[in-house]
């Protein structure tokens, strides 16, 4: 994909996570743990919120790093909950978009915590994101979040070496910007409509609303 930066081969650090781009991370020399076949596709399955079997889907493509995606989870999903994703109307499905290293990381940390935990877990990245984003070291940041999840510190060091699931996050998200043309975060898509940015809560109940008629 050439709409995200490029930079030279580096070794993921602590200290050098957060200035570095996903398109690098083949060579970021992340893996000294290799997940088994198995326990790749636990972490890789869809994680819902709301009911499996609601009837309308709303995808969302989002880098945890990206303000615009902050933004979309505090002031309108409380009210998507709500109203449509609690009554059982609607469900929501995570998919991750990393814009640059750091968004990839936390991703990772969220997919190797407990599937109950992993939505509260992304509303904390989201609400700490100026925090943990910007810190000189950025997996320390996310370690401290995971920890006050319940994660323990080996499960989290384990997670970030896991080459595996970069790799598959990284090819995942390149595939979805090819199917959808996903451009920018987040994009959205209610059935086969997309919508694109933190639009306010009323583009996605006409959109929801369009799914159910």
């Amino acid at each position: 994909m050439s709409d995200f930066p490029r930079i030279s081969r580096r070794t993921l650090t602590r200290t050098a996570l957060a200035g570095l781009a996903l398109s690098a991370m083949p060579a970021l020399g992340l893996g000294r743990a290799r997940a088994q076949a198995s326990d790749l596709d636990a972490l890789l399955e869809d994680r819902v919120l709301g009911d499996p079997e609601a009837p309308v889907t709303i995808r969302e493509f989002s880098s945890l790093t990206c303000p615009h995606c902050r933004s979309f989870h505090e002031e309108t999903l409380p009210k998507l909950k709500e109203t449509y994703i609690d009554t059982g109307k609607a469900k929501l499905v995570m998919h991750d978009f990393p814009l640059d290293g750091a968004a990839a990381a936390a991703a990772m940390m969220a997919r190797c915590a407990p599937k109950q935990r992993y939505f509260p877990i992304i509303e904390v990245l989201f609400d700490k994101q100026a925090e943990w984003s910007r810190s000189q070291n950025v997996l320390a940041a996310l370690t401290k979040i995971g920890r006050f999840a319940g994660m323990s510190e080996q499960t989290i060091q384990a997670c970030f070496e896991n080459e595996a699931l970069f790799n598959a996050i990284r090819e995942r998200r390149d595939a979805y910007s090819e199917e959808h043309d996903i451009r920018s975060t987040p994009t959205f898509l209610v059935g086969e409509e997309k919508i694109v940015g933190a639009q306010p809560y009323e583009t996605f109940v006409e959109a929801i609303e369009g799914q159910m008629t």
